[in-house]
């Protein structure tokens, strides 16, 4: 089953992901969250399975946000994620309908198999 990987071009733990899926030989595709940012649904889907861990709160974006739009991220994160997608932890991983955030061999590994 081919996997999506939502990240940044420019990304650290983003290019690891990228490595390892090619040196494992998986199929997947790259979409750049600033280009082809996830749409609400799925966004919905990834906070409604992961919560909070799709937040990036250690972000140069979230240090830029103002104290209101801080304050809607309990409230409202899924629009929040959909209006700055640089604030979604990455990578994030998608094979099928289960999700991961961040970059982890073993758990790479447990998900794809």
């Amino acid at each position: 089953m081919p996997a999506t990987l939502y990240g940044l071009k420019n990304c650290d733990s983003c290019r690891k992901a990228t490595k390892w899926l090619i040196a494992e030989e998986v199929e997947y595709e790259f979409r750049d969250i600033r280009e082809h940012g996830p749409d609400q649904d799925q966004v919905a889907q990834w906070v409604a399975e992961l919560g909070a861990k799709v937040l990036n709160t250690r972000s140069t974006t979230w240090r830029q946000l103002s104290d209101a739009d801080r304050v809607r991220a309990a409230s409202d994160p899924v629009g929040l994620l959909v209006e700055h997608p640089t604030l979604i932890k990455r990578p994030v991983l998608v094979v099928g309908d289960k999700v991961m955030v961040g970059y982890d061999e073993l758990a790479y590994a447990e998900l794809l198999s």
